[in-house]
């Protein structure tokens, strides 16, 4: 039986059709607004590697946006009890801090003399003025309100920011909703005999045991990059002051001691 009907032609063949290209309506770059984003990069010299130490730095912003955006989902999924999900988003976090640890390096291609070129031009910028940093160690549990009064440069919004970010719950503070939702009191006196019980009856609290590991891992690869950037620094500088007025490494060594989550590091010791 023929598929042509009856006093037409042969059938022409319809060209197939191909994703995304009907009506061509937007483009790769449109999308990432790659225009606007390479016009970001805009040195304040002719020194070569100015543009390496830019483009690390707003790659590393980028990164932060993202880990802000996760870390929130996984706060949340842990308050509301959908811990399958929080472990999900963790699991996508540890994989962007180890992205961030290994970037140290790129920054580590760039001499001491290459840096000296241009740096005297930074002050007094300092990655002390990261404002997403600062969020996600507030939004990690390290909340400290007298950065408020030091930051140089802040917008109104980004003040803005910083004060929802010490206002509002923390990882740890999800983590304790998870716990009582579970039944497990949460008061000062009782966390630790809690965190004892997930850890000891991990066949009733293996989700809740997995969690309080996914904290410490983001723990533990924040304090690494801590490291990895105070020995970047060293690298590049010595002993010589911040840009924007620290004792540069000296102040940079002493955050490395920094836990977000002390009863989880505190329980090792008690199992």
């Amino acid at each position: 039986m023929s598929a042509v009907p009856d006093g037409e032609g042969p059938a022409k063949a319809v060209p197939p059709r191909s994703f995304g290209e009907e009506g061509a309506r937007l483009s790769y770059g449109a999308y990432l607004r790659l225009p606007e984003l390479l016009a970001q990069q805009v040195p304040q010299s002719s020194a070569p590697d100015e543009l390496l130490f830019i483009t690390v730095h707003q790659v590393y912003e980028l990164w932060f946006k993202l880990l802000l955006h996760e870390l929130e989902q996984a706060r949340d999924a842990m308050a509301r009890g959908e811990l399958w999900l929080a472990g999900h988003k963790f699991r996508r976090v540890h994989t962007i801090e180890r992205v961030l640890v290994e970037q140290v390096e790129v920054l580590e291609t760039m001499t001491p003399q290459d840096f000296l070129e241009f740096r005297a031009l930074l002050a007094p910028a300092s990655g002390f003025q990261s404002v997403q940093f600062r969020e996600l160690e507030f939004l990690s549990g390290a909340k400290d309100a007298a950065y408020l009064e030091r930051f140089r440069g802040a917008s109104d919004v980004e003040v803005a920011r910083l004060r929802r970010r010490l206002s509002e719950p923390t990882l740890w503070d999800a983590y304790l909703t998870a716990l009582s939702r579970r039944g497990l009191p949460i008061s000062d006196d009782e966390i630790m005999e809690s965190l004892l019980t997930v850890a000891r009856d991990r066949g009733s609290h293996d989700d809740l045991w997995r969690l309080a590991e996914d904290l410490l891992t983001h723990d533990e690869t924040a304090a690494h990059w801590r490291m990895r950037h105070v020995q970047m620094v060293e690298r590049q500088i010595g002993t010589k002051s911040g840009t924007g007025g620290s004792t540069g490494a000296p102040y940079l060594r002493g955050r490395t001691l920094l836990h977000y989550f002390p009863l989880l590091w505190e329980l090792r010791s008690w199992l």
